[in-house]
């Protein structure tokens, strides 16, 4: 017969093996690489399935709250979802304000902890799409018209709000010769209407362009080119 003390050193070890073993379980479910994704105040919580969820069944719960708040409050529509992400756009309407979003994953009856965002500002951290371009064949020039990225948002008269409410934009247009291969900048600054001049009659030419923002040092990509020949 095994002596007591035996007994009892065996069932402790038991127990701190299966505890540990849970633990483990709980953590490969949590949810890896949580960010927000926010391209023009559009604001998206994206995850990744914990290391042990290779495959389908596996639901996820999403929380969000302002900086400062004390109580998280949970996104119903984003409450037991199976996608690996979450739209918070209207959650987080205060463009200069701080937020924080979390996930949990409940698996085969086991739940993970949750894992949180670092600490989001959508005015500082959205990305900008590039302006839409369209060029305008004239004599031996072209007018070329800039329109910044639709935003989430509307105004009191129920029309969309341009990114210049927000940010001191600039834009910077770029041309090519196709005949020649070379191109140079035509034009930096805050217009979205601009003509450009001097252009060889029967030549083909390509505008793309561009959006920066000073007070940030950042820019958007290149817009599509938009090609035309002179006539």
């Amino acid at each position: 017969m095994m002596p007591k003390h035996y007994f009892l050193g065996f069932l402790i070890r038991s127990l701190l093996a299966s505890g540990t073993e849970t633990q483990a379980v709980h953590g490969s479910l949590k949810p890896r690489k949580v960010q927000f994704q926010s391209r023009n105040f559009h604001n998206v919580l994206c995850w990744q399935p914990g290391s042990s969820l290779t495959g389908n069944g596996s639901v996820y719960f999403v929380q969000y709250k302002m900086y400062g708040e004390r109580q998280w409050k949970n996104k119903t529509d984003c409450w037991g979802t199976t996608a690996l992400s979450c739209d918070l756009t209207n959650e987080t309407l205060d463009l200069y304000e701080p937020y924080y979003g979390r996930v949990k994953t409940a698996w085969a009856g086991r739940y993970s902890a949750w894992s949180r965002t670092p600490r989001f500002t959508p005015w500082w951290e959205t990305k900008l799409d590039p302006p839409v371009v369209t060029a305008i064949q004239g004599n031996a020039s072209l007018l070329v018209l800039l329109r910044t990225p639709e935003l989430p948002y509307r105004n009191q008269h129920g029309k969309n709000t341009s990114m210049e409410s927000y940010y001191d934009l600039a834009y910077r247009v770029f041309i090519t010769n196709n005949s020649l291969v070379k191109e140079q900048k035509a034009y930096e600054g805050t217009q979205r209407r601009v003509r450009i001049e001097g252009l060889t009659p029967h030549s083909s030419y390509c505008i793309a362009a561009e959006i920066y923002q000073p007070m940030l040092d950042r820019k958007s990509p290149r817009s599509e080119r938009r090609c035309v020949k002179i006539p």
